[in-house]
């Protein structure tokens, strides 16, 4: 089984690309607390929203945003138009009583958070571990191996890649090879729920939680 980090960073290749589902997956399987720094739209859902509803965590495992912008577009751009400046000095990492502490980033590493800065500063600045959420399908090679360098180029540890959707041996095998990553499988579901992503858990991370 894999050994999570005590704080780690959940960052994606893209977005849309699985990265709240993983971190309520997480959420629903270990004595986590969660963080989403930045959310861009307010119309649906939130992603703080969902993962706490789907792993049922309470309150005290759930830190608020810092910042909560209407519109569902990068940080920068929604900041802007809520006449909201957003500065890297905004941001330190919340206390928290749990084993593990889950901070999910908006979008790709390379998503703007202001007209100076990145996410993938912010992970600099928290000096934290990424977990990296991929699709397991066709293009995924070339966007992974990409956000694995950027990560490594800046001495960020991914210590994990997670490939989201239907199982694809070649990807796997070549991500692990030319990555030098520990490469994981979760399977996409229709019927979300706190159970179901504990299964999927045990058999992507060999646990027996």
């Amino acid at each position: 089984m894999i050994e999570f980090p005590e704080k780690f960073f959940v960052s994606g290749t893209d977005t849309g690309i699985g990265k709240t589902l993983v971190s309520a997956m997480l959420m629903s399987a270990l004595d986590a607390t969660y963080w989403k720094p930045i959310q861009a739209g307010l119309d649906e859902e939130t992603d703080t929203e969902f993962v706490q509803r789907i792993s049922e965590a309470d309150d005290s495992r759930i830190i608020p945003e810092r910042y909560r912008l209407n519109t569902p577009m990068s940080p920068h751009g929604a900041a802007d138009i809520d006449e909201v400046s957003i500065s890297l000095d905004d941001f330190e990492l919340p206390e928290f009583q749990t084993k593990h502490l889950i901070v999910e980033g908006a979008g790709g590493l390379i998503v703007p958070i202001n007209w100076d800065h990145t996410v993938l500063d912010m992970i600099e600045q928290f000096e934290l571990p990424v977990l990296l959420v991929a699709r397991s399908s066709l293009g995924t090679l070339n966007h992974t191996l990409l956000s694995i360098e950027a990560l490594k180029r800046r001495n960020i540890d991914v210590f994990g890649v997670v490939l989201n959707g239907e199982s694809h041996e070649h990807n796997k095998k070549t991500l692990e090879h030319f990555g030098k990553v520990e490469i994981f499988e979760v399977c996409t579901v229709k019927e979300i729920s706190k159970e179901l992503l504990f299964s999927i858990f045990n058999k992507a991370f060999n646990s027996k939680l």
